[in-house]
């Protein structure tokens, strides 16, 4: 690895450079992630038809509460690492690795037994119909056999990021939906095994990439690698760990929860098809947001490093340049789903009734898009630095204290399109509410620098 990519350089190189350095591979990393779900519904879209869709659609809860824990874990252990990699504690940081590495095991064998054992009530429960639940079932029960696999492969690319090695991140990130989109047709129509043809593509994709990154953090020279004596839970690191990676966790846990009330709503209002126009848009929509969660992991590192430093200047323009380059991503998506939609959602399936519905759907979604990215933004720069209360206070705000009122107040009103304009309308409110936090930050920032 270059020297260029040292940690100790986040102190001193120009911003502008090191977030660049450290943003487009996570960018080009989350895309990639993006893609690589986008492949499975394009595949099952096409492969095994319209109410499959729907049924991949109904596993999105499950998919939100898994990476619930796993950014619980992954996001709190790397902004701990980055901060006392600043502060020269590489001791503390080895530490910190070997918690992080027996937390995300525990935590991902509790939640497979426990989603298994429920697995069919639970589906229930998400809006599946008698038509789509065979679908979202097969496909979830291999993902959860494999759910160790997939909170191990992410909480080790995290930690990757927060030790220098940005295009490591990258590259197993890339690696892993080039398998997946290799593996799915060989699975899917090959092998005839349908949906849960893609959940085993999905699995051994991970699973490939794994491998690897257990070879790098078996390489002592790494600041931070595997070694005896780090894996015993630390009750201090535990705490500190959950602690800053209960943002994640709760915005994660709360989108498991909007997306139960989306799917119920629309399941009540417009039938499995509703739902599954949906899951369209929001396979859409979500590559916008993980381009900015790409740039939000770029942050992360250098304002991480620079706060534990005292750096405030240097923080301050990290962030600026950061909530210019989540707006502008924003705003691409939001006139390319306005002016559009029919050509995006036309890659997954050929259905005409499922398309007209994803069209009218998305352009509702994305109403107050471009202000979405800079909010995203603030929420993530508050972890960066360790102030996890603001960081979860504004992830309850967009979503349990405004987006859910509005999905149990508004279907019954308007129907299905009660349960589409939920959303710009709490984006917008909790963009206010955002910007007034950032704002109060930012003057504090500017008298310390």
């Amino acid at each position: 690895m270059a020297k260029s990519n040292s940690p100790l350089d986040l102190g001193v190189k120009p911003i502008g450079n090191l977030l660049r350095q450290y943003a487009i591979p996570a960018i080009v990393a989350m895309t990639a992630s993006s893609l690589y779900n986008m492949v499975d519904s394009i595949f099952i879209g096409h492969g095994v038809g319209p109410l499959a869709i729907s049924g991949l659609a109904l596993t999105f809860p499950f998919m939100n509460l898994s990476a619930a824990f796993g950014a619980m874990v992954g996001v709190g252990a790397s902004t701990l690492i980055s901060v006392r990699l600043g502060q020269k504690d590489y001791k503390t940081a080895q530490y910190i690795f070997g918690n992080a590495v027996s937390l995300n095991i525990i935590l991902g064998i509790l939640f497979s037994v426990i989603a298994l054992v429920f697995l069919e009530p639970i589906l229930y429960f998400f809006g599946a119909s008698d038509a789509t639940l065979p679908y979202a079932k097969e496909y979830m029960y291999i993902i959860l056999i494999g759910n160790i696999i997939t909170h191990a492969y992410l909480g080790l690319n995290a930690i990757l990021r927060s030790v220098g090695h940005p295009r490591m991140a990258m590259n197993a990130t890339i690696a892993t939906v080039i398998s997946n989109a290799i593996l799915d047709p060989i699975f899917i129509f090959g092998l005839d095994m349908g949906i849960q043809g893609a959940a085993i593509a999905t699995i051994l994709a991970q699973f490939l990439s794994l491998l690897w990154q257990l070879s790098v953090f078996n390489k002592p020279k790494e600041l931070v690698h595997f070694q005896k004596g780090i894996y015993h839970l630390s009750k201090k690191i535990v705490k500190e760990t959950l602690g800053i990676g209960m943002s994640p966790f709760l915005m994660n846990s709360c989108a498991c929860i909007v997306v139960i009330l989306i799917n119920r709503g629309l399941g009540t209002y417009g039938g499995d098809l509703a739902i599954g126009a949906y899951g369209i848009a929001n396979r859409i929509a979500f590559l916008f947001i993980m381009v900015v969660m790409g740039l939000n992991q770029g942050m992360q590192p250098i304002a991480g490093y620079n706060f534990g430093a005292q750096n405030y200047d240097r923080v301050l323009k990290v962030l600026r340049y950061t909530l210019i380059g989540g707006t502008t991503v924003t705003t691409c998506g939001f006139l390319i789903g306005e002016f559009f939609p029919e050509l995006c959602v036309r890659m997954f399936t050929s259905d005409p009734d499922l398309i007209s519905r994803s069209v009218d759907g998305m352009r509702l979604m994305l109403m107050v898009f471009p202000f979405v990215g800079a909010q995203m933004v603030t929420t993530n720069f508050f972890q960066s630095i360790g102030q996890a209360h603001k960081s979860i206070f504004l992830s309850l705000t967009r979503q349990l204290l405004f987006l859910i009122p509005l999905l149990i107040i508004l279907p019954p009103l308007w129907g299905v399109k009660g349960v589409w304009l939920a959303m710009p309308i709490s984006d917008a409110i909790s963009c206010v509410v955002a910007g007034t936090l950032l704002t109060v930050q930012y003057k504090k920032f500017k008298k310390l620098a």
